[in-house]
């Protein structure tokens, strides 16, 4: 089935965004490759609901590995038009002392894989309509905070990627881009009420859809937008600056 529809390929797509994204975009009529670390039941289970998919499986803490299976889906896939590096690490470090394993997996995992795959993509992935990458960035590069700081040094490098892999391609038809979530499912150890009211702290005072991630990556998969350019989904998030990670502002601390 694949061979007749445009194919995508949703990294960390077993659980969470990811999930949404792989259903937005086999609602439109796209082959999706759902990728996983370690959710393979998830991504079986996923793949059974979607009319095309496959899983995919590896560890993006092995920068090779994450490369060598782009090289392989592009030798097999006749119409790879997308891949949306979604997958992520969020582990808790701060700005007074780094935690050193928590920066070695964050910046693999969150900046150098997703770098390395984007290359390999743009190198061997043919697609007759050009090709487009999506790097899943967040809103904390332009509101930043000390908290969850490998992250967020991660994040940024990532988006760093997205302006220069944009430069450096020779055909207009492929296009860069970064897509910047904020606040909107619970993340790390929240509870229900305190992602409610964690969820609201942005300019519109609203919970932020998941399904607006994936209507903007659809939107971005079309290429409509100049190659390099960012959409945040964040219901204004990234405009305020808060002094920490709303996780904790939402727990009263400061």
């Amino acid at each position: 089935m694949a061979k007749d529809k445009p194919a995508v390929l949703i990294t960390g797509a077993a659980r969470r965004i990811g999930a949404t994204l792989a259903r937005a975009f086999a609602a439109q009529g796209w082959h999706v490759v759902i990728h996983h670390g370690f959710s393979h039941k998830a991504a079986e289970a996923l793949a059974a609901e979607l009319p095309s998919a496959e899983v995919v499986q590896c560890d993006l803490a092995d920068g090779d590995a994450a490369e060598a299976m782009v090289e392989a889906i592009a030798a097999r896939l006749p119409d790879w038009r997308v891949l949306v590096n979604n997958a992520a690490v969020f582990n808790e470090d701060g700005a007074e002392r780094i935690d050193p394993a928590v920066f070695a997996e964050a910046m693999a995992v969150n900046a150098a894989a997703p770098a390395r795959m984007a290359q390999a993509f743009l190198r061997s992935a043919r697609s007759a309509g050009g090709r487009r990458v999506i790097q899943f960035t967040d809103m904390k590069v332009e509101n930043p905070n000390p908290d969850f700081f490998s992250y967020t040094m991660a994040k940024n490098a990532l988006a760093a990627s997205v302006r220069t892999l944009a430069m450096a391609q020779a055909s207009p038809a492929d296009r860069v881009y970064g897509l910047a979530p904020g606040a909107m499912l619970p993340s790390h150890d929240q509870v229900d009420e305190e992602h409610e009211l964690s969820g609201r702290m942005n300019l519109l005072r609203r919970l932020t859809d998941p399904q607006e991630l994936a209507d903007a990556a659809l939107f971005l998969a079309e290429g409509w937008l100049a190659s390099g350019e960012s959409l945040f989904i964040d219901s204004g998030q990234h405009l305020l600056s808060q002094p920490r990670d709303v996780l904790y502002l939402a727990r009263g601390l400061s």
